[in-house]
């Protein structure tokens, strides 16, 4: 999964992982001792939503 650097706690990210290693042995049958999950983290300018940078995408739609 790819995601920007903004946040996301090492507690966060363990919680992703097993998360996504369950959603892989659940749907695709896949053996956990060999799934691998990869956090990829961009920086948040590195990174664009909707035709801007993903900072001005949250500040427009920050409610």
């Amino acid at each position: 999964m790819t995601m920007t650097r903004a946040g996301a706690t090492a507690t966060q990210k363990a919680e992703i992982i097993a998360g996504v290693t369950d959603l892989l042995v659940r749907v695709l049958d896949k053996d956990p001792a060999t799934t691998f999950v990869l956090i990829d983290e961009v920086a948040s300018e590195d990174w664009g939503v909707g035709g801007v940078p993903t900072e001005e995408y949250r500040r427009r739609t920050k409610g």
